[in-house]
């Protein structure tokens, strides 16, 4: 029996309020700050058949693509209970710090679904503290690699072994598998309420009806052969440009973008996996939607990305991809972005194009002494048709907080001299683009520091004849460094990172436009 209106919106809340349930269970208790204060991480419940009936209001980047990483698993022959691990970017991961957890939910005897948790662990080994290594040509270069498997002691043992901080590392696994758990808790509560049919029908139904949702909206907004291209600024190896070319053809309810024309695999390492691509391309379609249609398999299904094998955005294996997770998704949002306001259509102006990506660590003398951090940093917000851009927040493919100052200098020999709105660096329009950060972290002892950011050399795109935001700038000591960046720290140095702020939308009204 189909559900009503109104039974739909009951069992899509609640659907949502499990996965919304596993995030609280693994940031209440994760150990790093990048879980626990940033909340670096995502949950997501799918049915029996691999396809997501809900998911949590988390990070973009990471949800697109764990249906990837559902399937991965269920070629294993899962049985009920088993939770496998993965961050594998060419077998269902996306890059190598994020560490999915996912369990085979038994209900009544049987798989009842599954639930995928995701975290970005501040260290998974690498060449580098925070295995996010600048220069890395191989995907070898940046951690363990974990290829789709049963999470057994001797398996989170090999992974234990390889990584720099491992009790963090341990605490934090224990929080992912504890987040998964509650997964299988809520799913076997509403069984036990309405009955196993009845929760697979509204499954079904929810994902049925998002799919009919999304392709009416689509087909509202009919365009084809929308063509845009922009740039990555080089792949920390080298420094030129890297194209990303996209068409995008809207037709008969589905979202269509080709990628043909988009620059080779780079020698560095912002290559991404065709999931990560098309997680950024199903981030745009959703902004399309109306706000009520609900975020599962059925979106996903009126969405087609294509792109040549071997690409930057469709990499293959050993192509390192650790900043195509966090950079070049953000680019390739941008691009589709570009193409929809070339257009006609109502699209807002760029956003920062950057999640600004900070590690910072030390390998320490013996066993357990080093230590790592990771963070991304805030910035503007595009303006859109009616609204300003909002100011120092994350844009596009990451959705996560602030790592606060008082955390920081708590658990790290760090201290933030400054944390500030960058004033005057959002895009002038009719409605202004959102300003973006200023940070400066002082070094209080000897530690490596990478930066991989974007919008450094290109500054972020106005719409409707709005004024672009100010580009992004990094400098240590002073010294202006390249958006992609490795450098030894010593005591007294100071590491500043300014974000670009976000393009403005629509004339400048006279007199300037703030």
């Amino acid at each position: 029996m189909k559900l009503d209106a109104v039974g739909l919106e009951v069992m899509a809340l609640a659907f949502a309020s499990i996965a919304e349930e596993m995030g609280l269970v693994l940031v209440r208790s994760a150990l790093s700050p990048n879980i626990r204060e940033r909340r670096d991480c995502s949950a997501a419940l799918f049915d029996a058949d691999g396809e997501m009936i809900a998911q949590a209001a988390h990070i973009p980047v990471h949800l697109g693509a764990m249906t990837d990483s559902v399937a991965a698993i269920r070629a294993l022959t899962p049985a009920p209970g088993d939770v496998f691990i993965l961050n594998d970017p060419y077998a269902g991961g996306s890059h190598l710090p994020d560490v999915t957890l996912i369990e085979a939910l038994a209900v009544e005897g049987a798989i009842g679904g599954y639930s995928a948790v995701r975290a970005h662990h501040s260290d998974v080994g690498g060449s580098q503290p925070g295995s996010m290594p600048v220069g890395a040509r191989t995907i070898e270069e940046e951690g363990v690699i974990l290829a789709p498997t049963r999470l057994t002691p001797e398996v989170e043992r090999f992974f234990l072994a390889h990584v720099r901080t491992a009790e963090t590392r341990r605490g934090d696994l224990a929080a992912q598998r504890a987040a998964a758990a509650r997964g299988g808790d809520g799913l076997r509560a509403l069984v036990t309420r309405y009955g196993g049919p009845a929760v697979r029908a509204a499954a079904r139904d929810l994902i049925g009806y998002a799919a009919r949702r999304t392709r009416a909206a689509l087909s509202n907004i009919a365009r084809t052969g929308l063509a845009a291209t922009d740039w990555l600024e080089g792949d920390g190896v080298d420094e030129m440009d890297l194209p990303i070319t996209v068409r995008v053809d809207i037709q008969e309810g589905v979202f269509s973008a080709d990628f043909a024309g988009t620059a080779p695999a780079a020698r560095g390492n912002v290559n991404c996996p065709l999931a990560v691509t098309r997680s950024a391309v199903l981030f745009v379609v959703r902004t399309l939607l109306p706000d009520d249609i609900p975020t599962n398999a059925g979106v996903q299904k009126t969405v087609r990305v294509v792109a040549p094998e071997g690409c930057l955005v469709n990499a293959r294996y050993p192509s390192a991809v650790a900043a195509g997770n966090v950079e070049t998704s953000q680019r390739i949002v941008d691009t589709v972005f570009l193409a929809l306001a070339r257009g006609g259509l109502p699209v807002p102006a760029q956003g920062q194009g950057t999640m600004n990506n900070v590690t910072l660590g030390e390998e320490g003398r013996g066993k357990g002494e080093g230590w790592t951090y990771y963070e991304t940093i805030g910035g503007g917000q595009g303006a859109s048709r009616g609204a300003a851009g909002p100011s120092a927040v994350h844009v596009g493919m990451s959705n996560t907080r602030n790592t606060p100052i008082e955390v920081l200098e708590m658990e790290l020999p760090l201290r933030v001299r400054t944390y500030a709105v960058r004033r005057d660096s959002g895009g002038a329009g009719k409605w202004a683009g959102g300003e973006g950060v200023i940070r400066e972290f002082e070094a209080l002892a000897p530690m490596e520091a990478n930066v991989v950011s974007e919008r450094r050399r290109h500054a972020p795109s106005g719409a409707a004849g709005g004024k672009p935001g100010a580009p992004g700038r990094n400098t240590l000591n002073g010294t202006p460094l390249a958006p992609k960046a490795h450098a030894r720290l010593a005591p007294g140095d100071v590491l500043r990172i300014e974000t670009p702020g976000g393009g403005g939308w629509g004339e400048p009204e006279t007199g300037g436009g703030r």
